[in-house]
């Protein structure tokens, strides 16, 4: 996570732990590391909680984030298939299975 910011995110926390702590410490975060969130996507954080405990723990949480980071990985990808494809790396094998060299070409455009 780089340059990208938080859409949604999601904490599941499971043990004994008061929803109202859970809250106000998410709450917190959010408010602390504002410039990792979105600001037109209000209350964009959510939480739940399992009270029964995990096994051979007293307490774990879950953490899942919705970033725009993501179109780093895929611009990334994009600029690398476009170098192999430049070179017409490994290729052959994918048209020696009947594929077209203009499919590929499709594929860099959209």
């Amino acid at each position: 996570f780089r340059n990208g910011r938080y859409l949604t995110c999601s904490a599941i926390f499971r043990g004994r732990v008061a929803m109202k702590e859970v809250e106000d410490q998410m709450r917190n975060v959010q408010n602390k590391n504002s410039s990792y969130f979105v600001e037109w996507i209000p209350n964009n954080i959510q939480t739940a909680l399992c009270a029964t405990l995990p096994r051979g723990l007293t307490m774990s949480s879950t953490f899942i984030g919705n970033s725009t980071s993501i179109q780093e990985l895929f611009k990334r990808i994009g600029e690398q298939f476009t170098a192999m494809f430049r070179r017409k790396a490994f290729l052959h094998w994918y048209t020696g299975e009947g594929m077209d060299e203009m499919e590929f070409t499709e594929a860099e455009f959209n």
